[in-house]
């Protein structure tokens, strides 16, 4: 677990991110509860190097805040609607948005980083760049101080 006065590990929000992602296009295929989803991905896989406050914290965060964290991306979406995208582009913007808003402490070049690895891992041929592209304008409206300080 992270202890809040050590700088956050990269690879263990790295791995956080992997399986929060995960945790969250199980939730949006098949409705299933988070803490069973939570309860499931904690015992089935190796979390030693995992930051599980950060795991918890998206895992839930997304869903509790889902307009919120939507209204970041929709506006981006290049004239389709959210339910076109496909499952696993749709859980990384929404986990990315999430970061955006709710995470300032995290960069917003790692944000779009982390969500860019994650879709040429796990997502559609060539998502990574839509993904991409939708996050750094959503990053001009959410992060844009940050992004100006740049």
């Amino acid at each position: 677990m992270s202890d809040s006065a050590t700088a956050p590990n990269p690879a263990a929000r790295r791995k956080a991110r992997h399986y929060a992602m995960q945790g969250l296009y199980q939730w949006q295929m098949a409705g299933a509860n988070l803490n069973a989803i939570e309860a499931e991905f904690r015992t089935d896989n190796d979390m030693a190097k995992v930051d599980l406050d950060y795991f918890h914290e998206l895992l839930h965060g997304v869903p509790q805040y889902l307009s919120e964290v939507e209204a970041v991306f929709i506006p981006h979406l290049q004239e389709r609607s959210s339910d076109e995208l496909d499952p696993v582009t749709q859980a990384l913007l929404r986990l990315a948005s999430y970061e955006f808003k709710y995470r300032i402490d995290v960069p917003y070049k790692v944000v779009i980083n982390e969500a860019v690895t994650l879709a040429k891992k796990f997502g559609a041929a060539d998502s990574h760049k839509f993904i991409n592209g939708v996050l750094d304008h959503a990053a001009n409206d959410v992060r844009a101080v940050e992004k100006r300080a740049r």
